[in-house]
């Protein structure tokens, strides 16, 4: 993980809509970089519709969500499409920035290790800086909890 008060990695990818964008393209607002597992599961929506439910909130406060998975951006799309959701979500096929963040790690399910992205959340201040972490997020309640923190 990347401590609180650290630069946040600067990257670039594509969004779901193939358009590559720049961390530092967000500089002047605070963002939320989500990262979680996989398109159009059960918690990654949970968790990704309670963003889109609050989305007003975060406007409001003036502060950028985006999503991050290692899913293709058409795989985005679909996920963006089927539940309206109106935020950037970038891919990270290869994990780099996943593995920047300290995201991508050894998981277990059912006895089986894996690697995979950790449910983490950086809130990253105007400056670029890592303003807080959240870490082992559980989807329900993520976005209130983060609102909170705002």
């Amino acid at each position: 993980m990347i401590p609180e008060k650290s630069e946040a990695p600067e990257f670039t990818l594509l969004d779901e809509t193939g358009t590559s964008r720049k961390l530092s393209d967000y500089r002047g607002k605070d963002v939320v970089l989500y990262f979680y597992p996989k398109d159009d599961t059960p918690g990654c929506t949970t968790e990704a519709c309670a963003f889109r439910d609050d989305y007003s909130a975060y406007e409001k406060a003036g502060v950028v969500i985006i999503g991050l998975s290692a899913d293709s951006p058409k795989s985005h799309l679909k996920f963006k499409t089927k539940y309206g959701l109106p935020f950037t979500l970038l891919s990270d096929e290869d994990h780099k920035v996943c593995e920047a963040y300290g995201v991508w790690a050894i998981k277990k399910m059912m006895g089986r290790e894996y690697m995979g992205i950790l449910r983490t959340t950086y809130l990253i201040s105007k400056e670029g800086l890592v303003k807080k972490v959240f870490a082992d997020v559980k989807p329900a309640g993520h976005s209130q909890e983060i609102l909170a923190a705002i």
